[in-house]
């Protein structure tokens, strides 16, 4: 339940402050009459994620034994690419994201607004379609279900709160904060959806239990359920899961500095 809680929270409350800082903006620039193409953006982006997720509902219903196996792999491990790409960008223009929402703004025509809201909520929408998919595939629907309800009660209410009184909230600074908790979900998502192909035989197991600790924290207790929902914990994990999961941190790494070299190298040319 923490784990889809996390994921709608997470991804509810930055499609909302992103439709917030727009509305916002549209007051602050006199452009009120606009409002409705932004909210029928919303409307299209909601739309458009719920058919997503359906059509993922219906897909998994089709497939059985290997074949399923096959489809939870793929789904998890593009989950985890989606994802990574998400944190990626999101580490990039947290330090000036308010900026570039209003420039894009004001660069908008009405149904480029429209467009942008779409985009904003929709890519929200598919990100959450695909992490509750992955999550549902380790825990029981039910409580995924009521995690993610809970999880965009609580957006709502934040977001409400964050508009409605004078408190200002960092969104460069909750990004930041919510990507090292996505950055250990993704590297989950990515062992798991090894072992799951590992399982549909489309890839060698090589050393099927690298180790075995469930004796010390069982995946089937309650710390271990827990570990295993949110951070893909596997007590007895073979070697391709665990090169897996340790070279997703130093993928992630390389990426990140090569993000942040080029970003002084512009910082220099620039001045």
């Amino acid at each position: 339940m923490l784990e889809s809680f996390m994921i709608t929270f997470r991804e509810g409350l930055e499609a909302l402050l992103i439709v917030g800082v727009i509305l916002g903006y549209l007051v602050q620039t006199n452009r009120v009459y606009v409002n409705k193409y932004v909210y029928a953006g919303v409307g299209l982006g909601i739309l458009g994620s719920l058919l997503a997720a359906v059509t993922l509902n219906i897909l998994a219903i089709e497939f059985e034994g290997r074949n399923e196996a096959l489809f939870e792999g793929v789904v998890m491990l593009l989950a985890a690419l989606v994802l990574t790409s998400m944190i990626i960008w999101m580490l990039k223009e947290s330090s000036n994201i308010s900026a570039n929402i209003r420039k894009n703004v004001d660069s908008k025509t009405e149904y480029g607004l429209m467009g942008l809201a779409f985009v904003s909520v929709f890519r929200e929408g598919i990100e959450t379609v695909l992490f509750m998919g992955a999550a549902a595939m380790n825990t029981e629907t039910s409580t995924v279900l009521y995690g993610g309800l809970l999880g965009l009660a609580a957006s709502v209410v934040i977001a409400y709160l964050v508009f409605k009184s004078s408190y200002h909230l960092d969104l460069g600074m909750f990004f930041n904060l919510t990507s090292v908790f996505l950055i250990l979900f993704a590297a989950g998502l990515t062992a798991h959806g090894i072992h799951e192909l590992q399982e549909a035989a489309l890839i060698p197991v090589f050393n099927e239990h690298l180790w075995d600790i469930n004796h010390i924290l069982s995946e089937d207790g309650i710390a271990g359920s827990l570990l295993k929902s949110l951070f893909g914990y596997n007590g007895n994990p073979s070697l391709l899961e665990v090169v897996s999961y340790i070279g997703y941190y130093v993928a992630l790494g390389i990426g990140i500095k090569g993000l942040n070299s080029k970003s002084k190298t512009g910082t220099v040319q620039t001045t």
